[in-house]
């Protein structure tokens, strides 16, 4: 299958323009560097993950920004939930993009749609003008369009440079005949970049059978708190889950994927 995938700055010389890119979403500066050094060539940031992610921090941003040689793509979404936004929330977003921008990410990543399923036309294309030069992702926001065909379709017209997407399913690899579909709709005109559940495990098998040249995983392991004294009678956020427990970057499964992704196109991409 052909793609669009331009040339992504790998580990060496003879990665070049040859392996699959791999993106590492993260919600910490701390997670950033650990995809960095296992391998990745970008990071989609992000803060609170357990809601599929959410704009991050100027500082979070700018100390990502000073620590990276790798790509740098920032999230630009007020909130969880739906992704019907408000007046408000629409300036929100204007000025987080704002702020993405001069602090040096290469990229922002959005996702808004109508009260119909339907992509938001207008204030995507306001959001796609503030951005430029940068690159400019569609997110999963994608996966609750009423049509994907149509979708994909409008995101091309509006410039968009790729949709991340797990084929409408909760995984990618429940949704791989539909990821497949609209690479092949996509053709040269934008990345379908798959994610959802992709693992060290199974992302051989979405490349394979898809033709993507770029994959989305967030590649984390649970680590223990450090806290010795801990009151288990108090609960910051939802209370099924522990306030000394967390998922963070691992380091040794990004290294998994990269050694999974990387041979296998030196063979198959031209």
């Amino acid at each position: 299958m052909t793609s669009i995938c331009p040339p992504v700055a790998l580990t060496t010389m003879s990665d070049v323009a040859s392996a699959v890119a791999v993106e590492i979403c993260v919600d910490s500066v701390e997670g950033a560097l650990a995809a960095q050094q296992g391998g990745a060539q970008r990071v989609e940031l992000c803060d609170n993950l357990v809601e599929g992610g959410t704009t991050p921090s100027s500082g979070m941003i700018a100390l990502a920004r000073q620590q990276l040689t790798i790509g740098l793509h920032v999230i630009i979404r007020p909130r969880g939930g739906d992704f019907l936004y408000s007046a408000l929330e629409f300036a929100v977003m204007q000025q987080d993009l704002l702020h993405a921008k001069t602090l040096g990410a290469d990229g922002v990543v959005i996702g808004l749609l109508n009260c119909d399923g339907t992509v938001d036309s207008q204030r995507t294309a306001a959001l796609i003008a503030l951005a430029r030069p940068l690159t400019v992702t569609f997110h999963r926001a994608f996966d609750m369009t009423r049509d994907t065909t149509a979708a994909l379709e409008t995101l091309i017209e509006l410039g968009v440079d790729r949709v991340l997407t797990s084929g409408q399913e909760q995984s990618a690899l429940t949704g791989l005949p539909r990821i497949a579909d609209l690479v092949q709709q996509a053709g040269k005109r934008i990345i379908v970049m798959p994610g959802g559940g992709i693992n060290e495990e199974n992302v051989g098998t979405i490349i394979q059978q898809s033709g993507v040249c770029e994959v989305h995983l967030s590649a984390r392991s649970t680590t223990e708190s450090a806290m010795r004294y801990r009151n288990e009678r108090v609960h910051m956020g939802l209370p099924d889950l522990s306030e000394f427990q967390r998922k963070i970057t691992d380091v040794n499964r990004v290294r998994a994927v990269v050694a999974k992704v990387a041979p296998r196109h030196m063979k198959n991409q031209p």
